[in-house]
């Protein structure tokens, strides 16, 4: 790490926040060891972790002894956990402090990789729905990878640019902004991060946050939340981005409550139009990396904006599901009451009908990578499972399930070929590892096809002995 020197505009910028003496501690901290932390899924209880004390704000997140190779671990491919920086995790303390809606529409504009839309995602359950976008292709696919797995159907993954959200204010519950920033707080988990530090950089990256703001700002619905958070240190991106959104849009200040032995430093911020707050992570006095997070909420008489009704569909890609197809899926598969299902080529997909209207109006100005739950394509009246149904958490009846040890399980995700014992039936079989999902493998009698994604599959080796 001696490699990489923190940067003398840097340390004067924080020497001038901190002084001499407590910058000497910080400096040092950025040269320790990171903390490892998960973040579990309730939706897919397990006992793997259950010893490992917790993250303080945040009861899902686990805080671990040392860093695994999580692509070794079945539970991670199965969705038990996020690997998530313990920082971040302080947005379920924000949702829960505000009491924000449940049965919302949520945006996480800046999705990817997916720590923060899983988290939105667990919060809402199965009452609300997020839209989880990201701007960037291979990081778009990267974030319905991990949407998929993590399993809830209550999400609909969007690539897009923030310009293209132009039709759509005062639409939003809650929107979350994850700011492209400087990278001060990544200083000591990616240490290349000092050398792409420059004030130019901070500069420009701040005149990029205002522009996105003039966009996300904009569609939080009258009496909404807008959470903004930088992985970054400096005022310039942080408070100075406050003061922008509040000298252009009405909002309010919302304080929310720490815990003194948390060690999160609360800022506040003085505008003309009152004192607003801001909580910053330093890696001196938290386990986890650099962090800056505030929520402002939207005045009860700005613009609200519901979805307008549509009498017939229509839409390029997407079809809706006739009645008799509904019910042919309904008979196969277990699934809510309120369901609803539409086509994406020859994909059937299903999704919570609270949110039909939500969806189909979204479904106009959105480009949409995933959404709800893909169950599968049908073939002479019989659905053919798709592995985003094994990985969902809708149970998967009339199906057998055979749970593998560890050996086997890392095959199976390496799409290796295994042999199985016992009497197995012939047919589709669910892949479990410590009785959660991990995919598909049809048995033909004289061989086993594993149906496992190819592009998911996992060519690291060894594990077999953890």
């Amino acid at each position: 790490m001696a490699a990489f020197q923190i940067p003398d505009a840097f340390s004067q910028q924080m020497k001038a926040y901190f002084g001499s003496e407590t910058y000497a501690v910080f400096e040092k901290a950025l040269d320790a060891d990171t903390k490892t932390s998960i973040r579990l899924n309730p939706f897919k209880p397990c006992e793997a972790f259950s010893n490992l004390p917790s993250v303080a704000w945040n009861p899902e997140g686990r805080v671990l002894e040392k860093r695994p190779i999580f692509t070794l671990d079945p539970l991670f491919h199965a969705g038990a956990y996020y690997v998530q920086e313990s920082s971040s995790m302080f947005l379920g303390h924000i949702l829960e402090s505000v009491c924000a809606p449940k049965d919302g529409i949520y945006l996480d504009l800046s999705a990817a990789p997916g720590g923060k839309a899983t988290l939105l995602g667990s919060y809402l359950g199965d009452e609300g729905f997020l839209v989880a976008n990201e701007v960037i292709k291979a990081r778009a696919n990267i974030l319905k990878e991990n949407i998929i797995k993590w399993g809830l159907g209550n999400t609909m993954v969007t690539q897009n640019d923030p310009e293209h959200f132009g039709e759509l204010h005062g639409f939003f519950d809650l929107v979350l902004v994850d700011a492209p920033c400087s990278g001060e707080g990544m200083f000591r988990k990616d240490p290349e991060a000092r050398d792409e530090w420059s004030l130019d950089h901070v500069q420009l990256c701040a005149l990029r946050q205002e522009r996105i703001m003039d966009q996300a700002a904009a569609l939080v619905k009258a009496g909404g939340y807008l959470v903004y958070s930088t992985c970054t240190f400096n005022e310039r991106e942080n408070e100075e981005i406050v003061k922008y959104v509040v000298s252009e849009f009405a909002y309010e200040p919302v304080r929310i409550p720490l815990l003194p032995e948390w060690n999160i430093i609360e800022s506040k911020v003085e505008t003309d139009e009152g004192q607003f707050f801001g909580y910053r992570f330093f890696p001196h006095l938290v386990p986890g990396e650099g962090l800056f997070v505030t929520v402002l909420k939207r005045s009860e008489d700005a613009e609200v904006l519901e979805p307008r009704r549509v009498k017939d569909f229509k839409h390029p890609f997407l079809k809706s599901v006739s009645n008799a197809e509904a019910a042919l899926i309904q008979s196969q598969v277990d699934l809510p009451e309120n369901s609803i299902f539409y086509k994406l080529q020859e994909s059937v997909f299903w999704l919570n009908s609270n949110f039909r209207q939500h969806f189909e109006f979204l479904s106009r100005y959105l480009n949409i990578k995933y959404f709800g739950v893909e169950l599968g394509q049908f073939s002479k009246s019989q659905l053919i499972p798709s592995h985003e149904w094994a990985m969902s958490i809708f149970p998967e009846p009339g199906f057998p399930t055979l749970d593998l040890d560890i050996k086997q399980a890392l095959q199976f995700l390496r799409r290796e070929e295994f042999s199985l014992t016992g009497d197995l039936p012939e047919g589709w079989i669910l892949i479990t590892y410590a009785n959660l999902p991990l995919g598909w493998i049809k048995n033909l009698g004289n061989r086993i096809n594993n149906y496992y994604p190819k592009e998911w599959r996992i060519r690291m080796q060894g594990g077999e002995d953890a």
